[in-house]
């Protein structure tokens, strides 16, 4: 029997509730539906469905409405469930918008339409998304939700002149170039934003979705309608009397930067130091070196510690006097109230030189904040849900910026994750982690270094590393992109162009050049090991003396929706299905890590002279002894691979933690126009 069926016998039955359910069934069963059985559908779960059913309802009649299908009779539905009582609400907000544009000076046409003469009308679908409705053309349009927290323009590409936008109904988007275009008076320039509407028509519509209050108090605005765009940039002193040029830029202000690019520490020898060394001296950025986030939340805790204690101004200065902060900052933090971690975080980097020294003091919009944290190695573990019985993966390091107050605390943010070929990202951390030289190991000797680790199992941490895919609903990875390693070294131009688009910035000559602190190091690698600058001989570096093909092959198929998703050809594996058993023995000839393994404990017990003490179930020889003790963590080691591999071959499904199915982030596109060779495979 039929949902549909099913439906229908419970809704006689007065079972709204199960019938709900069932017509809720019967609208996902594809194909199996008709026109007329789909709006019965709908319209029970509209009169009868509980939470959030009217949504189901909804989205089906605009589908309905725009294939043509009764129309008249889902219009009027549409008008009584969504629209009539939300309609005094958005003609109350029209009127209030219209009657601060009247007073408002840089607006020079104010025939505003009649609200019911509006060419566009905007049925709510939640407290802040709508979906517009064309009269005239006789269609619903898409989903819109003004406040939602993306940019997609990039609105500051060239700043040469002062900032034009075109056609945004974005209340997200206006609040962001109020909040981060500068003051023509901070700017000692004129620097007003100019926004132009191609319909006078069109804008009025949106007036009665907006909040135009707070975006007009500091009157940063200018609007421009149709041919009005011949007036931009309007000569202020010659029109308004108004010479910005009177008075130097102001410097920057702890509060003015309200813009975080985070950027994502996906793993270990991902290519993240190239990026840094590219986006740094960027005179739009404030960019600090890799940093631990341990020690971040230590300087800030340290940092309110301090404002805490002062006494007075003069106590403040003369407590952050050691760490050589401008007074200005000192004494702007401590007038400050309540100052947040944001707050604290800003002030970390504004007071350093280092990082503050590549910024035009004259830029027309604020800098934003550039920062890769580091959580040591990223780890995840699959954990059984006892429950459900379901397999869940568990925990990053990442869930400390995500839960990090300093980084929530920016209303703007932009996220972007390096990611490099993960069979070479795999060899090269083993090769990072593996101590090969006489020297290093003298070093540990003598002292100068801590004791050596042992070597973890960096090929499972690299197959479950899969920070890769995020809750599209996640604050921090709202609006975020994945950028190739490979195709920063080869197709450079291109991929910092779209990076720079993405991240909303002006593509630099500091973008076509890796430095440090604005030092090039005379083409010299930054970091010892790295290849220099643009240098592409690490995209096509295999490291095979630090993987064998067994871990490789492994690799790729465990991680072959990414392979297929971000544009990565197969090297070792041949893309045929593996069977449990296969896979097994894959893991039972991981020789390469393995040996790795083991010197690492050999270095262990060379450094620390361990002297173990024998028992009954230990042979009698200490080197013996020694062996015995590398050997059984090893097989605790494969005995684990084997169970996850068990695990993994059941084809998990990776969920957030509000349980919510996670997303491949999306990959950074490129403009074929700017390719310099084909892109990497």
């Amino acid at each position: 029997m039929r949902s549909l069926e099913i439906a229908r016998r419970f809704a006689q039955l007065g079972e709204t509730k199960q019938a709900s359910r069932a017509y809720y069934l019967a609208l996902n069963e594809s194909g199996e539906t008709n026109p007329s059985e789909e709006l019965e559908a709908a319209l029970y779960l509209l009169q009868f469905g509980g939470g959030t059913d009217y949504k189901v309802s909804y989205t089906v009649f605009c589908r309905l409405y725009n294939s043509g299908f009764c129309k008249e009779d889902i219009l009027q539905i549409m008008d009584e469930a969504f629209y009539a009582p939300n309609v005094k609400q958005a003609q109350s907000r029209y009127r209030k918008n219209c009657a601060l544009l009247e007073k408002y000076p840089y607006i020079f046409r104010k025939d505003f339409l009649k609200f019911e003469a509006l060419p566009i009308r905007f049925y709510p679908f939640d407290d802040n998304s709508y979906t517009p409705y064309y009269p005239e053309e006789e269609r619903f349009g898409d989903y819109i939700n003004p406040k939602e927290p993306v940019i997609r323009h990039n609105f500051f590409k060239d700043l040469e002149k002062p900032v034009l936008a075109q056609d945004i109904f974005s209340q997200y988007e206006l609040e962001y170039l109020r909040d981060n275009v500068r003051r023509s008076e901070d700017a000692g320039r004129e620097n007003h934003v100019y926004l132009h509407y191609s319909s006078f028509a069109q804008f009025c519509a949106w007036l009665s979705c907006l909040n135009l209050k707070p975006l007009l108090e500091e009157k940063k605005l200018v609007f421009l309608f149709e041919d009005e765009l011949d007036l931009y940039p309007i000569d202020f002193q010659a029109r308004f009397h108004i010479d910005y040029s009177a008075a130097p830029p102001k410097p920057f202000t702890i509060r003015e930067i309200k813009r975080l690019i985070w950027h994502v520490q996906l793993s270990s020898h991902n290519g993240g130091d190239f990026f840094n060394e590219v986006m740094d001296f960027h005179p739009n950025l404030m960019a600090m070196s890799s940093v631990m986030m341990s020690d971040i939340e230590k300087d800030i805790a340290t940092t309110r510690k301090g404002l805490e204690l002062a006494q007075n101004l003069n106590h403040a200065l003369q407590m952050f006097q050691a760490v050589d902060a401008p007074h200005r900052l000192v004494e702007e933090l401590y007038r400050m109230k309540n100052p947040t971690d944001k707050d604290l975080l800003v002030f970390l980097h504004l007071k350093d030189r280092d990082v503050t020294s590549g910024l035009d003091p004259n830029a027309r919009i604020s800098p934003a904040i550039f920062f890769q944290p580091h959580f040591g190695n990223v780890i995840c573990t699959l954990e059984r849900e006892e429950s459900t019985g379901r397999t869940i993966l568990q925990g990053s390091g990442h869930d400390e910026a995500l839960d990090s107050p300093a980084l929530r605390g920016f209303p703007y943010i932009k996220t972007f994750v390096p990611l490099r070929r993960f069979t070479t990202s795999y060899a090269a951390t083993v090769r990072f982690v593996d101590v090969r030289t006489p020297g290093e190991i003298d070093s540990y000797i003598r002292g100068e270094r801590e004791h050596p680790s042992v070597m973890s199992d960096l090929i499972f941490e690299r197959i479950l590393n899969r920070t890769f895919m995020v809750d599209p609903e996640e604050r921090l990875y709202k609006d975020s992109t994945i950028v190739r390693f490979e195709d920063g070294k080869l197709n450079s131009r291109a991929t910092f162009t779209a990076l720079a688009a993405f991240l909303d910035l002006p593509y630099t000559e500091s973008m076509t050049y890796c430095s440090e602190f604005g030092d090039q190091r005379g083409g010299q690698a930054i970091i010892p090991g790295n290849a220099p600058g643009f240098d592409p001989v690490s995209v096509y570096r295999t490291y095979d003396e630090f993987a064998n093909d067994s871990e490789r092959r492994f690799l790729e198929y465990f991680l072959q929706d990414a392979y297929a998703f971000y544009g990565y050809d197969f090297q070792f594996y041949d893309g045929k299905p593996m069977d449990l058993e296969q896979v097994k023995d894959l893991i039972l000839h991981f020789d390469t890590l393995n040996s790795y393994m083991r010197r690492s404990w050999d270095l262990l017990f060379e450094v620390l002279k361990v002297n173990i003490v024998g028992d009954n179930a230990l042979p009698e020889d200490e080197e013996e002894r020694k062996l015995q003790m590398r050997e059984a963590y090893l097989k605790t080691i494969v005995d684990s691979r084997l169970k996850n591999a068990e695990n993994l071959m059941r084809g998990l499904q990776f969920v957030s933690k509000r349980g919510q199915p996670l997303q491949m982030m999306p990959l950074l596109q490129l403009d074929p126009e700017l390719l310099e060779q084909p892109l990497y495979h």
